[in-house]
């Protein structure tokens, strides 16, 4: 398919976040419409933008990112570019999204997903179960900390915020023995090596909600751009999100909530699993369902009020 913009000299502009990973995603995203559209580079632009999330004068590093506010954190500020008309299109880490969009955009549009898997991050030991007893494991993933806590309460977790690169440097700098990355993350930016134990398998370690997508955000009433997107989106993704998202949402859950999530598809049946936690890890509760890939966001609705039915009130209260 071939389309052309109605003014060639005017660029589509793609928001990202500026870290390597994001500047990475965006960087697929172009390839892939250039490719679908048969367009040079030169007709797309990409634009960082920081956020509220990325801002270190704003963040104090060890302090929790709960604790400043989680809902839109790293989206609020690229939303409103793309309200404005700054840009054309916003290019996101899926698990950072909200479940709602802002009134006026619409996100439609998914790559294909890569890896959901977490990796095991240490320069001393080979995975979760040969780390020392009160050994210091760095994350700022409220889900794995308490994932981690809820297999290894002797552990100590500490605050470890940062790019994947500044992540690797701290555990390099023994600010702590270990720490957690996305496979997915790893493998776009060609940094498999630093993984050379391996994945972490979802039955230990069940990943984030909508972790290894990639979204990509539009203005609703942009047809054009409608149009482009629809030659690179991937409806096995949608139809995986849609599960995941639906989970999320009837558990009013954040990424800076204790929740995960996996849905996968194997012909017309979606598998979907599902973990809630108490933020000190003293408590989980998982439940494992199949059904119609079509049935996919009420399985996700449906096991959000049993696992909150189990929990009780103040299931999600925060414990340090």
């Amino acid at each position: 398919m071939t389309l052309t913009r109605p003014d060639p000299t005017k660029p589509l502009k793609i928001g990202t976040r500026g870290s390597p990973l994001a500047l990475a995603q965006a960087y697929e995203t172009r390839d892939r419409l250039a490719k679908a559209h048969d367009l040079p580079e030169t007709a797309f632009e990409i634009v960082v933008i920081k956020t509220t999330g990325d801002d270190r004068a704003m963040i104090d590093a060890d302090r929790p990112l709960k604790e400043i506010g989680n809902k839109g954190l790293f989206t609020k500020e690229i939303e409103e570019q793309l309200l404005n008309g700054r840009i054309d299109i916003a290019v996101h880490s899926m698990k950072d999204m909200p479940t709602e969009q802002p009134l006026g955009l619409i996100l439609d549009c998914f790559l294909p997903r890569e890896d959901t898997r977490d990796a095991f991050v240490s320069l001393s030991a080979s995975g979760i179960a040969d780390l020392p007893e009160g050994a210091v494991v760095g994350t700022s993933s409220l889900r794995r900390k308490s994932q981690l806590l809820n297999r290894r309460p002797d552990l100590k977790v500490v605050e470890f915020r940062g790019n994947v690169q500044t992540r690797l440097s701290k555990l390099r700098d023994e600010v702590a023995e270990a720490t957690f990355l996305a496979m997915a993350g790893l493998t776009r930016l060609g940094m498999l090596e630093e993984v050379p134990h391996g994945a972490i398998a979802p039955e230990d370690m069940l990943p984030a909600i909508a972790q290894g997508a990639i979204g990509i955000e539009r203005r609703a009433h942009d047809d054009m751009t409608g149009e482009m997107l629809a030659a690179i989106h991937d409806r096995l993704t949608e139809n995986r999100l849609a599960a995941e998202r639906a989970f999320l949402a009837a558990l009013d859950g954040s990424c800076e909530t204790p929740i995960a999530g996996l849905a996968e598809i194997e012909g017309d049946t979606l598998r979907l699993r599902g973990e809630i936690l108490r933020t000190d890890g003293s408590e989980a509760l998982s439940d494992d369902v199949t059904g119609a890939v079509a049935d996919g966001p009420e399985l996700g609705r449906k096991m959000a009020e049993k696992l909150l039915a189990q929990a009780g009130d103040g299931f999600f209260d925060w414990k340090s």
